[in-house]
């Protein structure tokens, strides 16, 4: 280093030199931020292609789990129509001769609503349904003053 700086002072001189020295380790200094970029694009780059191989096998490892999964549950799946089949197929019962009963009642919401209002109001039968606070007013005991 001491040989390459007496024979800049000789070839350039006292004078340039100072400035040529400026001049060469802002050069020098832009040089290294370009190699340290240019180091930290490849291993940019190195990391991305890990990730991405990472990500597929990830990837592969998901899709092979979810294949397993639906194949079991498609197994269990015949194994119990295959169950709920020879289980029904042994309580079938032939069916009865006579009618199946019927409950009496079956279409009272119809028939309360065919009931006239008129009726209604003069027997108290509630037509509307009442709020929480409409009930709470309705209802409270009334103040004696």
């Amino acid at each position: 280093m001491a040989l390459i700086g007496v024979v800049a002072l000789i070839v350039i001189g006292p004078e340039k030199l100072p400035r040529v020295a400026r001049t060469v380790g802002t050069l020098l200094g832009k040089a290294q931020r370009y190699v340290n970029d240019v180091k930290a694009e490849v291993n940019r780059s190195m990391e991305l292609d890990e990730l991405r191989k990472m990500k597929d096998s990830v990837e592969t490892a998901a899709r092979d789990v979810e294949q397993s999964v639906r194949s079991g549950a498609a197994e269990f799946e015949q194994e119990w129509s295959a169950a709920v089949g020879e289980a029904s197929s042994a309580l079938a019962e032939p069916t009865p001769a006579y009618p199946e009963y019927r409950h009496p009642r079956k279409k009272w919401r119809l028939k309360q609503g065919a009931t006239p209002h008129w009726y209604k109001a003069r027997n108290g039968i509630r037509t509307r349904a009442l709020s929480g606070a409409a009930r709470v007013a309705r209802y409270r005991p009334k103040k004696f003053d």
